[in-house]
C-alpha cells in the first residue's frame, strides 16, 4: 500500500477568499489521513479551474515521458503545456520539441487530448479523488463557499464522500444543505456537512484518533501560492470553548463545551522536529482567563521558549525543506517551498554569487516553478548549499511574541492573572471592549496589565450591534485618553490600538427583514448606512486601527461629539480626501485655485458643505429636514432633483454625488488642483519618511 498509485486520494480545499490565518481544521485533517498511511493528501486554495488544469498537465507530462522514445525530459516544458491547455492557442505548440520526435503524431495526440479533456469537460466523468473536504469560514463568504462546494462535486468519485465543515457549516448547516444538496453529516460517514469539532470516528467509524487534538500539518501551507499574512507562527489552543454565551458569537455552536487545558509543549516540540521552529505563538483560545489551569498554561508557554524578552533565531529553512524532500514528507509542498526559497535567495544576491546561482538554476531547470522537479531541486541544493550557508546567519535573533488572538475577557482579569501574563512575551494584549457599559472593568484590566509591565494593546471594539454611534466615539476616546494618562504615570509609552469591528449577523433572526448573514449589508438598529460608510471611510485611511495620539484621533473622529456627528454626515469623498477638500476652503487653497484656474473652488470645499448643511438644518421645516436626513442616512442620492423642489436641498444633496470621479480623473479641474495640493509636504509625511502628502487612500 506504500505505492503512490495504490493509495486513496483526499483533496482538502479552502475557498478562494482572503484570510489572515490558515485553515487549522484542514491542517488537522491532513495529519489524520497521513496517519492512516494509505492516503495521498493534497491541499488547494485558489482558482479550482487552474487546479484541474494542473492535474491534467501533471498526468500529460507523465504520459509524454512514457511515450517519447527520445531523451526529452517533458517536465521542462510543463509551463508551455499548461499555457496551451489553458488558452488553446496553437502557436504555443511551436515551443515544444514535437517535430524532432519519432513519435510526433502520438505526442501531438496526447497533448490535444489533454486540452480537450479540460475544455470539453470530460475530466468530470473521471473524478480523481476518493474524498474531498471543503472548509468554511465567515457567513458573509456565502457565495464563494457555495460555489466552491458545488465545483467540488465534480472532483470527488462519489458525492457521498464530499466533506464540508468549519464555521459557516456549523452555524448554518440547514441553509448550506439546501444550497448544495449535501446531507448533514452522520457519525462514521466521511461525507456531508459537519457541525462543530471533529471527534473520534467522525470520518471513519471505529477510528480512535481525536482529530481535534491532532498535530497541525504545516507542510500543506506550502502547497499553494497563497501566503497567509500570519505566517511563521505556531497555531495552537490551550483551552477550548468559552464560558460566556454572547449572542453575536459563533463559539457556543463551534465549541459548546469549555475545556480548561490542552497540552502545548509536547506538540510544539514535535512541530520543531518536523517543520522547524516558528517565530511566534498564536493562540486561538476564546477565553483562556476562565481556565482553572490558567497558571499551568502560562508556565507552559514560558517553558516553550516564550518568556518575556525571548528571541528567535531563524533555522535554515531550505535545509529543512530539502531534508523533508529526501524523506518524502510532502513532495508537493516541499518542491514548491524549496523552489521559492532558492529563488528568493537568488533575488537577494549580487555579483559573482548571483551569477553562480543563476547558472545552477539554469542547469537544473529550476528558474521556473512549473519546470522544477524534486530530483533537480535536491541536486541543485548540493551546489548552492555552500553559498546559502555563508549567507544564512541567524545573528542575535528577533523578539518573539505571544498573541491570544481572539482576545481576553476584561471581566476575568485579576492582578495575579495580569502578573502571570506579563511574564510571557505577549504582544499585543487584546481585550474586548464591545460595550460602553463595561468601561469600568475594561479600564481596570488595562491598568492591571500596565502594572504588570505590559505596554502594547490591540483591543477589539464591536460596533453596529446593540450600541449607538456615540458609544463608539466614547470607547475610542477612552483608549486615546488612557494612552496619555498611563504613559505619564509609568514614565514610558503605553500603546492602545483600537480595532473597531463591524458586527455581521451569523444567522437570520426574527427582527431582520431578510437574511443578512450571507453578505456585509446588515445595519444595526441604532445605525444607518451613511454612518457605517463614514466609519469605514475613516478606518480605510487608518488601516482599520486607531492608535495613540490625541491630535491624530481628533482629526480622524473629531475633537468632541459634535465634530464626530459632522463627520458622520460628511460626504464620503470629503472624508476620503479630507485635507484636500478642507484646503480648497482655506486661504492658501483659494489663492492657489485662482492662480492655476482663474477662480476659487470654495463652493467645493468641506467648509462650504458644512455651512449649507447647518443652514438647511436651521431653516427647513422639521418635517422637511427629517426627510432630507433620511435620504442621507440611506446613503442613496440618485434622482434627488426629482424628489425635491427646494433648490437648497438639491444643492446640499449634490455634495454627496459630485466630486467622486472628478478628484481622480485626469483632465478635470479638481484633479489638477489635487496634483498641486499633493506637492505640499506635511509634517506627518516627513515624520514617516515620505516626501509628499498623498492624502487618505481611496476606499
Amino acid at each position: 500500500m506504500d505505492d503512490k498509485s495504490q493509495k486513496k486520494k483526499v483533496l482538502l480545499i479552502e475557498p478562494n477568499y482572503s484570510n489572515k490565518f490558515p485553515p487549522v481544521g484542514l491542517m488537522k485533517i491532513a495529519t489524520y489521513y497521513r496517519n492512516l498511511k494509505n492516503w495521498e493528501v493534497v491541499f488547494y486554495k485558489g482558482d479550482l479551474k487552474m487546479f484541474v488544469i494542473e492535474r491534467i498537465v501533471d498526468k500529460l507530462v507523465d504520459d509524454l515521458n512514457d511515450c517519447d522514445t527520445s531523451n526529452t525530459s517533458w517536465h521542462i516544458y510543463k509551463d508551455i503545456l499548461t499555457e496551451y491547455v489553458r488558452t488553446r492557442k496553437n502557436i504555443v505548440l511551436d515551443h515544444l520539441p514535437i517535430k524532432q520526435s519519432d513519435v510526433c503524431l502520438l505526442l501531438t495526440n496526447l497533448i490535444l487530448a489533454a486540452k480537450d479533456k479540460y475544455w470539453k469537460g470530460t475530466w468530470k466523468t473521471e473524478p480523481e479523488w476518493d474524498r474531498v473536504g471543503v472548509t468554511t469560514l465567515f457567513t458573509f463568504y456565502w457565495q464563494v463557499t457555495v460555489d466552491t462546494i458545488n465545483f467540488a462535486k465534480d472532483l470527488v468519485k462519489d458525492p457521498k464522500n464530499l466533506m464540508v465543515g468549519g464555521v459557516l457549516a456549523s452555524i448554518q448547516p440547514k441553509e448550506l444543505s439546501e444550497q448544495t444538496n449535501l446531507p448533514i453529516h452522520k457519525y462514521g460517514q466521511a461525507g456531508g456537512i459537519h457541525i462543530g469539532i471533529l471527534r473520534p470516528g467522525d470520518l471513519d467509524e471505529g477510528d480512535t484518533q481525536n482529530i481535534d487534538e491532532l498535530e497541525l500539518d504545516y507542510s500543506i501551507l506550502d502547497e499553494i501560492d497563497y501566503r497567509y499574512p500570519m505566517a511563521n507562527s505556531y497555531y495552537r489552543y490551550t483551552t477550548r470553548g468559552c464560558v460566556n454565551k454572547c449572542p453575536f458569537c459563533a463559539v457556543p455552536t463551534l465549541e459548546p463545551i469549555y475545556q480548561d487545558y490542552i497540552p502545548l509543549k509536547s506538540r510544539i516540540d514535535r512541530i520543531n522536529g518536523q517543520y522547524g521552529e516558528q517565530k511566534d505563538l498564536l493562540l486561538m483560545d476564546n477565553n483562556v482567563l476562565a481556565s482553572k489551569d490558567y497558571e499551568k498554561i502560562i508556565n507552559e508557554i514560558i517553558d516553550c521558549g516564550f518568556a518575556k524578552g525571548a528571541k528567535f533565531k531563524q533555522p535554515n529553512m531550505l535545509e529543512i525543506a530539502i531534508r523533508n524532500l529526501n524523506n518524502e514528507v510532502n513532495d508537493r509542498a516541499y518542491i514548491r517551498k524549496s523552489w521559492r526559497l532558492i529563488n528568493e535567495f537568488y533575488e537577494s544576491l549580487k555579483g559573482e554569487n548571483s551569477y553562480t546561482v543563476y547558472c545552477i538554476r539554469e542547469k537544473y531547470h529550476i528558474d521556473k516553478f512549473l519546470t522544477s522537479t524534486k530530483e533537480n531541486l535536491i541536486a541543485a541544493y548540493d551546489e548552492i548549499k555552500p553559498i546559502y550557508e555563508k549567507y544564512h546567519q541567524p545573528g542575535l535573533g528577533k523578539l518573539r511574541f505571544v498573541d491570544f488572538n481572539q482576545g481576553l475577557d476584561a471581566r476575568l482579569f485579576t492582578p495575579e492573572k495580569a502578573e502571570l501574563l506579563g511574564k510571557t512575551a505577549i504582544r499585543p494584549v487584546r481585550i474586548a471592549f464591545d460595550n460602553i457599559k463595561t468601561e469600568k472593568k475594561y479600564v481596570e484590566a488595562i491598568k492591571m496589565c500596565v502594572k504588570a509591565d505590559i505596554k502594547d494593546f490591540s483591543n477589539y471594539l464591536l460596533y453596529n450591534f446593540d450600541d449607538r454611534p456615540d458609544d463608539l466615539y466614547k470607547r475610542l476616546r477612552i483608549n486615546v485618553d488612557l494612552c496619555e494618562k498611563l504613559s505619564e504615570e509609568v514614565g514610558h509609552a503605553v500603546s492602545i490600538y483600537s480595532f473597531p469591528m463591524k458586527f455581521h449577523p451569523i444567522r437570520k433572526t426574527d427582527e431582520m427583514d431578510k437574511d443578512y448573514s450571507h453578505n456585509r449589508d446588515y445595519i444595526g438598529k441604532h445605525w444607518n448606512r451613511k454612518f457605517i460608510r463614514a466609519i469605514q471611510a475613516v478606518l480605510n485611511s487608518t488601516k482599520g486601527k486607531i492608535g495613540r495620539g490625541t491630535s491624530f484621533f481628533e482629526k480622524a473622529f473629531g475633537r468632541n461629539i459634535e465634530e464626530y456627528h459632522q463627520l458622520l454626515y460628511m460626504p464620503e469623498t470629503m472624508i476620503i480626501y479630507r485635507f484636500f477638500f478642507e484646503w480648497l476652503g482655506d486661504k492658501e487653497g483659494i489663492e492657489k485655485s485662482k492662480e492655476i484656474l482663474g477662480r476659487d473652488f470654495y463652493k467645493s470645499s468641506t467648509q462650504a458643505w458644512w455651512t449649507l448643511f447647518q443652514d438647511c438644518e436651521q431653516t427647513l421645516s422639521a418635517d422637511e429636514w427629517a426627510i432630507v436626513k433620511q435620504v442621507i442616512h440611506n446613503n442613496d442620492f440618485e434622482n434627488t432633483s426629482a424628489k425635491f423642489s427646494n433648490p437648497k436641498i438639491i444643492e446640499l444633496l449634490a455634495y454627496y454625488i459630485n466630486y467622486r470621479k472628478d478628484v481622480v480623473e485626469s483632465g478635470t479641474d479638481l484633479y489638477r488642483l489635487k496634483l498641486e495640493y499633493d506637492k505640499k509636504p506635511t509634517l506627518e509625511a516627513k515624520r514617516h519618511g515620505k516626501g509628499r502628502n498623498t492624502q487618505i487612500p481611496k476606499s
